[in-house]
């Protein structure tokens, strides 16, 4: 790099898998972007794809990251525009042979560099890391680890910005890891770009900032927006947000000009308060973020300048987040109509558990919701009336397969052998799931080992 930019933007392009497919194409065709940031990850994510994985060794990545690639390419080869991605998930590897194979068949794309991150993928190394004295203890029960071991489907430290600039440097064009942080992803190219120091804990602060405020997508500008929802205009051609970073740190929030949805200084302090946690100490592996030094100013329309913020140095720990395998469940619904549909749906609850009494069917939990009149806020929902209809859904979890099984076989009954006036009941007996529980927990920075490589 022989010059720093005086504006690096980076457009947020997904903002969890499943995502608007169109989207990346959107941002790169819509003005002037130099990255596109894809974030996939979210902790059950992680447990999906390593059951995919388990079933094809050549699977565990975001699949949808395929398509986006193909959709962009000429803004990649003509452009120069550089895309960071996390969809690597439990496979990165696997993920760059099939970004690979994208290149191969475009003119001039095959010369593109691929930058693949790994090291966070913990699970082969459980045993060892255990061994050694890492309890991988639960950060709300702390139990250590070794309860629940044997169970255990995917556990994966999340990195940080460091590999993904690394992977820059050398060159990549586009790099995609495995679970680093969603604010990595838009932290690390204008850390790259604009040469932050790794102790520039004010600046470094900025980027991880920046992230939050994009890593959901168009949650920041317009979309999920709890206060101004009815007057956001065009929802259905939302714009995704635009980072313009600037190299002392402060950077605007925007969308591309003509599209729908709003950036405001509502909007994007709807996403800062977004899994915050304590404001004062938002952390992450490179830095800690101080999110009550924020300062937001109006630029004009669409456009949120944000500043004056700070940060300190990191912890000696990394998060690791673990899934495992926790019983079974299954859920069954019945639609009760008016009138009296609450009262007809409270019986058939009281009428479906008494039978799964008779048949000594134990379960570690029944949970009851009555969708329309209380399930949202359960009890601190006003005493409903005459409501036009509910829902009555019916959740079993037990460590026992068979008692799921047979519960899946009570509620068809009801509908000639309860209540009256049952409607909307499709799609057959309800399908018993395996339950993939959350394991949060901390590992020493020293013993996880990252890698680059470009390929």
């Amino acid at each position: 790099m022989t010059k720093t930019p005086d504006v690096v933007r980076v457009a947020a392009a997904q903002g969890f898998w499943g995502d608007s497919l169109d989207a990346p194409k959107r941002q790169v065709e819509g003005g002037p972007v130099d990255y596109l940031m894809l974030d996939y990850l979210a902790e059950v994510t992680m447990s999906i794809l390593q059951k995919q994985k388990e079933r094809d060794p050549q699977m565990g990545y975001a699949r949808d990251f395929v398509g986006a690639v193909e959709s962009v390419l000429p803004a990649v080869v003509e452009r120069g525009v550089k895309i960071i991605a996390n969809a690597g998930g439990v496979n990165p590897g696997a993920c760059a042979a099939a970004i690979r194979f994208v290149l191969s068949k475009a003119k001039g794309a095959d010369r593109v560099k691929i930058g693949v991150v790994s090291g966070d993928d913990l699970l082969p190394r459980l045993d060892e890391l255990l061994a050694a004295g890492h309890e991988l203890r639960n950060m709300e029960t702390n139990e250590s680890l070794a309860a629940v071991r044997g169970r255990v489907l995917s556990a994966n430290a999340y990195l940080g910005s460091t590999p993904i600039v690394e992977a820059l440097k050398r060159g990549a064009q586009i790099v995609i890891t495995g679970r680093s942080t969603d604010t990595a992803l838009t932290m690390a190219p204008l850390r790259f770009e604009h040469g932050w120091a790794d102790d520039d804990w004010n600046r470094l602060a900025a980027g991880i900032i920046a992230g939050h405020i994009i890593e959901c997508g168009a949650q920041c500008s317009g979309g999920n927006c709890l206060f101004e929802w009815r007057s956001i205009p065009n929802l259905a051609d939302v714009g995704y947000p635009i980072v313009e970073g600037r190299p002392d740190g402060t950077f605007s929030v925007t969308k591309h000009p003509g599209t729908g949805g709003r950036v405001s200084i509502q909007t994007v302090t709807e996403q800062l308060v977004y899994e915050m946690g304590d404001p004062r100490s938002y952390i992450t592996p490179d830095v800690i973020a101080d999110f009550t030094s924020i300062q937001l100013e109006d630029e004009g329309p669409n456009r949120v300048r944000v500043f004056g913020i700070k940060g300190r140095p990191p912890t000696d720990k990394l998060k690791v987040s673990v899934a495992y395998r926790s019983g079974f469940k299954a859920v069954g619904t019945l639609v009760y109509a008016w009138p009296d549909a609450l009262e007809k749906a409270q019986l058939a609850d009281r009428v479906l558990r008494q039978r799964l009494d008779r048949l000594g069917l134990a379960f570690e939990n029944i949970l009851t919701e009555f969708v329309g009149a209380n399930a949202t806020h359960g009890p601190l929902t006003p005493v409903p009336t005459d409501l036009p209809e509910v829902q009555l859904r019916v959740g079993v979890r037990s460590e026992n397969r068979a008692a799921v099984e047979r519960f899946t076989r009570e509620i068809a009954p009801l509908v000639l052998n309860g209540p009256p006036s049952v409607t909307g009941f499709a799609g057959g007996r309800p399908k018993v799931e395996e339950i993939v529980a959350y394991w949060p927990a901390l590992v020493d920075k020293s013993v996880i080992r990252p890698t680059v490589e470009i390929v």
